[in-house]
């Protein structure tokens, strides 16, 4: 074979590959001899099939392998010799002129094909001793504990049924049937049997549970309540609706008293063992948000640390999911650009941001994981599979064999415990601070705390600014570790 570059512009390569004809026909000529002793041909005896006949017979379909098999051997060899990382997968353009592959096909003529590929770019990976981070720590305080515990017992107390004639009150379950309709007329979903409201839980849009108030047992009413701006419903959104409603019971909520026999209703030996089991649950929510918080500014500070050309395959890559979503987040939402004061143009200009900052994390990241030989375990992976697989119950083994028989899914698995390890090696070099804040200040979302890659937030249009955080926070889809990066 003869290898030409023709293209070294940026990050692309471009190369021009000549597989003689001599060459195709002393594979195919292999092919063909090794072919003998597997076939069986009615005619033959097995093995003394001439390879003339298992030409006509399977040439075709031989050389065919026979070219995919070069071109594979031809990819890595330039590779090899280059001393390439890819950014994706070669693009292979053949010969437009049918009499030259038809002429390859039989071993007749050269065949001459194109090979562009797109490479990661070369950077050195900076100390990270430089690097400065600050760890938010909340300790939970006995208020909070306690507080827990009357949400739990409020959440598992029974309710019984009030004397015949007693009243609805706030904090009383009332069990009702409805049938909702906008302007006279019912819509889907609108409608329902035996529910359960409990007034003063908020669980129902604004103002149905309050005009439950002072209902009693067997009483029809019309409640009028409107949908938020924000429904997720996009036909419901903002609309006032009328809803026929039938109180079937009006119940009272029972005393619970948290001791040590309520503790043993959530499997637990006593209360002290149900108030360390909470304070742990409390404390790792708490510990979550700061280590997220600790990861944004670890990567907010790596970002500004670097700059070089990215790949643009991985960029379009990287928009078009983030561009995706947005489109489905506003589709659903029944909202436009221009509803949320900007034009797509701008918001396209932000996304586009967000993926070069992902894009461009997710190198660095992937550098720095092969240079210190990060590995993720097959363990680790299944482990987390099995976390992923209960997320669907009922549907676990479905959900399990389709990881397992997906090589790009099971990476979707596996990326973010590469980038949690990555992450981890670097603060275990880096100047990390702990610094004690209040409950507010911990979960308080700064805006000063946004990626530099992003406009200012006083030039960004609230719907921008709502969904980059989303599109920040998400999961890249890749099963390359180089875009592993998601905040």
């Amino acid at each position: 074979m003869q290898v030409t570059e023709t293209l070294s512009e940026g990050l692309k390569r471009e190369f021009t590959v000549v597989l003689p004809a001599k060459d195709l026909e002393e594979r195919l000529t292999n092919e063909l001899v090794g072919l003998k002793d597997k076939v069986r041909i009615n005619g033959f005896r097995p093995g003394k099939v001439p390879v003339g006949h298992l030409r006509r017979v399977y040439g075709r379909s031989v050389m065919a392998d026979v070219l995919q098999n070069l071109v594979n051997e031809t990819n890595r060899k330039i590779v090899e010799d280059q001393g390439l990382k890819l950014a994706l997968e070669p693009q292979i353009v053949f010969p437009e002129s049918k009499e030259e592959v038809e002429a390859a096909m039989e071993a007749k003529g050269d065949l001459s094909y194109k090979v562009s590929l797109e490479v990661l770019p070369k950077f050195e990976i900076q100390d990270f001793a430089g690097l400065s981070v600050t760890r938010e720590t909340y300790e939970v305080p006995e208020s909070e504990l306690q507080e827990a515990l009357e949400r739990l017992a409020q959440q598992n107390r029974q309710f019984s049924s009030k004397e015949e004639g007693a009243k609805a009150e706030k904090g009383d379950r009332v069990i009702v049937d409805f049938v909702g309709s906008i302007d006279g007329t019912p819509f889907e979903g609108g409608a329902g049997t035996d529910v359960p409201v409990d007034i003063g839980s908020n669980g129902f849009i604004p103002g149905f549970e309050e005009q439950l108030i002072g209902a009693a047992k067997g009483q029809e009413l019309t409640i009028t309540a409107t949908f938020p701006a924000e429904y997720g419903a996009a036909h419901l959104a903002g609309k006032e609706a009328q809803f026929a409603t039938t109180v079937k019971d009006v119940q009272a909520p029972q005393a619970v008293e948290i001791n040590d026999e309520f503790a043993k209703q959530f499997g637990m030996e006593n209360l002290d063992a149900l108030k360390t089991a909470l304070t742990e649950a409390i404390s790792r929510d708490y510990t979550a948000v700061s280590r997220r918080k600790l990861k944004r500014q670890l990567l907010d500070a790596l970002d500004a640390q670097y700059a070089f050309d990215l790949p643009p395959s991985l960029m379009s890559q990287e928009f078009d999911n983030i561009w995706r979503q947005v489109q489905a987040d506003m589709q659903q939402s029944g909202k436009t650009f221009a509803d949320e004061d900007t034009t797509e143009e701008e918001a396209r200009a932000e996304y586009e941001k967000i993926a070069a900052r992902r894009v461009r994390l997710g190198l660095v990241l992937a550098e720095i994981g092969e240079k210190a030989q990060v590995q993720v375990s097959d363990e680790e992976v299944s482990q987390a599979l099995v976390e992923r697989a209960r997320q669907f119950p009922g549907q676990e083994r479905m959900v399990w064999d389709f990881y397992r028989k997906n090589p790009q899914a099971l990476a979707e698995i596996r990326a973010p415990i590469f980038e949690e390890k990555v992450v981890d090696h670097i603060l275990g070099s880096a100047n990390v601070t702990e610094k004690k804040v209040s409950k507010e200040e911990l979960m308080a979302e700064d805006e000063d705390e946004k990626p530099a890659a992003a406009a200012s937030a006083e030039d960004k249009p609230k719907k921008a600014r709502a969904s980059k955080k989303k599109a920040e926070a998400a999961e890249p889809a890749s099963d390359t570790p180089q875009t592993n990066a998601s905040e």
